[in-house]
């Protein structure tokens, strides 16, 4: 993501907060979305991957986020730690944002992690804030999945992958996005897996 990002690309839309449309959530996670998964894993192909998007798309994720910058171990009113989105790097230097499609395998990876719900273009921006070309989707299983490119750079503009007739894909733009663009609410462009 080192190329000129377009507008709204990296929005500052947060993680967290209370949020009514989750009260009741138990984290528990969307049998349809974890058999997409599974689906996109068993038969690799880019039908199966991006059907595995679109059900990501309709589903809320959980992002783990971690305490950090108090590493002190005694009483001390001047420390401050926050809580932090996790990213991983690698030695090359890119990074990913994880999120989870259940407690159970957010659980599996960490089990001190906070969970904090949000949706998949929501990710995206952290992602984009944060400099992180990837977000990895139940990094430590049952089926591991990786958003890259520019199928992340839309999703972070706000937009969510859809299935069309006969076998296409196309852009729903949220009620975000179209604050951002004036674009028709559906955009016709076939993604890239």
């Amino acid at each position: 993501m080192t190329k000129d990002l377009p507008p709204g690309f990296g929005a500052n839309r947060s993680l967290g907060g209370y949020s009514g449309e989750y009260a009741d959530d138990d984290g528990s996670p969307a049998p349809q979305t974890r058999e997409a998964l599974a689906a996109a894993v068993e038969a690799p192909g880019q039908q199966t991957y991006l059907d595995a998007v679109v059900q990501l798309c309709l589903s809320r994720l959980l992002v783990p986020l971690m305490a950090s910058g108090d590493e002190t171990m005694h009483h001390d009113p001047e420390r401050h730690a926050e809580m932090a989105a996790v990213l991983l790097e690698q030695a090359n230097g890119q990074r990913a944002v994880l999120a989870f499609t259940g407690i159970d395998a957010l659980q599996a990876w960490n089990a001190k992690a906070r969970p904090v719900p949000a949706t998949l273009d929501v990710v995206a921006d952290v992602a984009a804030q944060s400099s992180a070309g990837t977000i990895l989707i139940d990094f430590a299983g049952p089926s591991p999945l990786a958003i890259d490119g520019e199928l992340l750079e839309n999703l972070a503009l706000g937009r969510r992958l859809v299935a069309l007739a006969e076998g296409s894909y196309g852009w729903l733009a949220t009620h975000q996005s179209l604050q951002e663009q004036t674009d028709p609410s559906v955009n016709r462009q076939e993604p890239r897996g």
